[in-house]
């Protein structure tokens, strides 16, 4: 089984997740433009059984454009998100920002979401699309 490595940049904050992902996306709703400073943002989704946290978080909790909530989770001395969970749909799914990981390559988007905000100069090569 193969473990996949995340980290805040000071490297206090760690995840670690065992196995495949249940599902690797692209989000471009407000909300994930503005917590990645882009025009979207790419999370890796596992089930919260495959990840452990190592390290103090602080945690804050958003509503997103769907009207969910999300709890994000970011390192008290470096700033970065490292991990969030939705509230409600995918209460059981860690989700981990791709950048965060030490191979961020060993990723590929199937999914692109709330392509409705998505800009116009932005092209998600993705299996399925989502308005």
């Amino acid at each position: 089984m193969t473990d996949r490595r995340a980290s805040c940049r000071c490297g206090q904050l760690r995840a670690t997740a065992s196995g495949d992902p249940v599902r690797v996306s692209v989000c471009h709703c407000r909300n994930c433009q503005k917590r990645s400073g882009s025009a979207f943002a790419a999370q890796v989704r596992f089930a919260d059984t495959q990840v452990t946290i190592e390290g103090q978080s602080k945690a804050f909790q958003l509503a997103s454009d769907s009207g969910n909530s999300a709890t994000f989770h970011f390192c008290p001395d470096c700033g970065t998100e490292v991990f969030y969970v939705n509230n409600g749909k995918f209460d059981e799914q860690v989700a981990i920002p791709l950048w965060t990981f030490a191979d961020p390559h060993a990723f590929a988007p199937a999914f692109s979401v709330w392509e409705v905000r998505k800009h116009g100069w932005v092209t998600v090569s993705a299996a399925e699309h989502r308005d």
